[in-house]
C-alpha cells in the first residue's frame, strides 16, 4: 500500500545547515488504495505529530480520484498533489488533466518526471519540460523528480543523468522558489534498497553544485530531497543530511 514514513517529525534534529531551509516530506501513494483504505491512511496523519507547519512542509500525492476525498478530511496543515498533470491546458485529450484544473480544485502541488513516468509512460524530458511550463503557469508549486538506474550508477554516470534531467527543468523555470528536487535513485525505487546516507549526500552536493550555475541563491534556498524507498528506519538517519 503507499509508501509513506509515518514520522514523529518532532524528534527529528535538523542539522544546522538545512534550517535556512523548510523541512519537507512527501508521500507518493502511486496507483494505491480504496476509499476505505485512504481514510484509514488519513486518520493515521491527522493523528501525526510534527513541528508546525512553520517548520515543516507535509505534502501527500494521491490518485486523481481520491483527491477530493483527502483534501476534504486531511488535516490543513498537510498539502495534497497531484502524481502528474498534461501539458495542455484543456481540449481533447481523453483521460488527462490540466494543471489549471487542479488550481481551481484548490491542489497546489504536482509531481512530475517520475521514473515510472519516464520509463512506463514515454515521458521525455522535453515533454516534462513542456509540463513544467503549464504547472507553474497555473500556479502549482512542483516536486521536479529526477535520477539514475542501476546501470547509470554502474556505469559511473549518476551525475550526468541527474544533470541532463535537470536542464530540462532549467530551460523553462524562473521561479526556483516553486521547485522541489526529488532525488530518487531508480533502482532503489521500491525495492526495499534505500540509498545510504553518503550515497544520497554525495548526489544532492552535486546537484547544489550545479544550481549555483543559475544562482548562488538558488542553491542555497532549493530544497532537494531523498526520494528512494525511505521507510521509518532510515528517514531520521536521512533527514540528519543537509
Amino acid at each position: 500500500f503507499p509508501l509513506i514514513v509515518y514520522v514523529s517529525f518532532s524528534h527529528i534534529c535538523l542539522p544546522p545547515t538545512t534550517m535556512g531551509r523548510k523541512f519537507f516530506v512527501g508521500g507518493n501513494w502511486k496507483c494505491n488504495g480504496t476509499v476505505e483504505s485512504v481514510k484509514a491512511l488519513i486518520a493515521g496523519l491527522n493523528a501525526g505529530t510534527t513541528p508546525g507547519p512553520e517548520k515543516v512542509d507535509v505534502v501527500v500525492a494521491p490518485i486523481y480520484i481520491h483527491i477530493p476525498l483527502v483534501k476534504e478530511t486531511l488535516r490543513p496543515d498537510f498539502k495534497v498533489a497531484a502524481q502528474d498533470i498534461h501539458f495542455q491546458k484543456s481540449g481533447a485529450f481523453t483521460g488527462a488533466i490540466s494543471p489549471f484544473q487542479l488550481v481551481d480544485m484548490g491542489i497546489e502541488w504536482t509531481l512530475l518526471g517520475h521514473s515510472e513516468r519516464r520509463s512506463l509512460f514515454g515521458d521525455t524530458d522535453e515533454i516534462i519540460a513542456k509540463k513544467t511550463a503549464l504547472a507553474l503557469e497555473a500556479g502549482l508549486s512542483i516536486i521536479a523528480c529526477i535520477g539514475e538506474t542501476l546501470d547509470e550508477r554502474k556505469a559511473g554516470k549518476t551525475l550526468d543523468v541527474c544533470i541532463t534531467q535537470l536542464d530540462a527543468y532549467k530551460s523553462v523555470v524562473k521561479d526556483w522558489s516553486k521547485i522541489v528536487i526529488a532525488y530518487e535513485p531508480v533502482w532503489a525505487i521500491g525495492t526495499g534498497v534505500t540509498a545510504s546516507p553518503e550515497q544520497a549526500q554525495e548526489v544532492h552536493a552535486g546537484i547544489r553544485e550545479y544550481l549555483t550555475k543559475i544562482s548562488p541563491s538558488v542553491a542555497d534556498s532549493t530544497r532537494i530531497l531523498y526520494a528512494g524507498s525511505v521507510t521509518a528506519r532510515t528517514a531520521a538517519e536521512l533527514a540528519s543530511k543537509p
